[in-house]
């Protein structure tokens, strides 16, 4: 496989076919994945290799140089599952009789913990957007009310059909990762923010059209994408006095989950409440609490810092 002309294109073709008939991959994930294998394409030409016939070696070499330019372990670590799975479906599809990547050692990765913004900091991003109480004022909040209520990851959030709010606007039916539906309760504040935004909806929705989705928009997607969201949310930490870097949709599904976890909700409640598959995933959350207790101790404890004295 690969020597044929533009064979490679066909086997990422049908590799990426199959990601979305078998796995429900989303076009972000499609887009990645093909990122991914076209720089490693260009990489393995270097060497006079096609995509198709690349060696265990050519692999490491690739990883190699991914940590010499000081690329972080995960993005690493990503590439090389991309290309486990590549390999594992040219064998399986009976392009390759070898895996070249089952020799293959993954980076170390250490475990990093999730940014988390304090329950202070997501009250005072509410507060700021409260103060504005027109069309898009009102978008925005029932968006952070929801992702911060829900811990929906933004993609579902900005892609919300009308459908999906269910049980008098209590409940919203999501279809997440791998097209598995979820049901996501939410508090009154969220319903009630939800419910606001919803009676000024139809000033978003271009005039002499319908639009399925929560937050419709005029842009081509047909509802306001991930980085106008980003963008907003940016804006509001300035005006909430926060840092714009530390306020994210991602950054508020990790606040809700890590709020919900200090707060002694069980593990297994969050994981479906995220729509994790693994509930790995989600304990990571517990670390994000033992690193708060020990922040506490050092803090405050007589002998949390050597340095200070014990009184007496």
């Amino acid at each position: 496989m690969g020597s044929e002309p533009g064979g490679d294109d066909r086997a990422c073709e049908r590799f990426l076919e199959m990601l979305v008939v078998e796995r429900g991959a989303s076009r972000n994930t499609l887009a990645a994945y093909r990122a991914d294998l076209a720089d490693f394409e260009r990489f393995a030409a270097g060497l006079g290799l096609d995509l198709g016939g690349a060696t265990s070696g050519a692999i490491r070499g690739y990883l190699g140089g991914l940590a010499a330019k000081g690329r972080d372990p995960r993005t690493a670590a990503r590439r090389l599952s991309c290309l486990r799975q590549f390999y594992r479906f040219l064998c399986a599809e009976g392009d390759r009789a070898d895996d070249p990547t089952a020799t293959v050692d993954g980076p170390r990765r250490g475990q990093s913990l999730p940014k988390v913004l304090s329950e202070a900091e997501v009250g005072a991003l509410l507060a700021a957007v409260a103060v504005s109480t027109d069309a898009k004022g009102l978008r925005l909040r029932a968006m952070l009310e929801l992702l911060y209520a829900t811990g929906l990851r933004v993609s579902e959030l900005v892609g919300l059909p009308m459908v999906a709010v269910h049980g008098r606007g209590r409940a919203l039916i999501v279809r997440g990762k791998g097209g598995k539906e979820r049901l996501v309760p939410m508090g009154k504040p969220a319903a009630a923010a939800l419910a606001d935004y919803l009676a000024a909806r139809d000033r978003f929705v271009p005039k002499g059209r319908t639009s399925a989705w929560v937050f419709p928009s005029r842009g081509g997607s047909g509802h306001l994408t991930r980085q106008n969201l980003n963008l907003l949310l940016k804006a509001l930490a300035v005006a909430a006095g926060l840092a714009p870097g530390r306020v994210s949709p991602h950054v508020l599904r990790h606040a809700f989950a890590s709020h919900l976890v200090g707060r002694g909700a069980d593990l297994r409640s969050v994981q479906t409440m995220l729509g994790h598959a693994d509930i790995a995933t989600t304990q990571i959350y517990t670390h994000v609490q033992e690193e708060k207790l020990k922040e506490a101790v050092v803090r405050h404890h007589p002998l949390g810092r050597r340095s200070r004295p014990i009184a007496g």
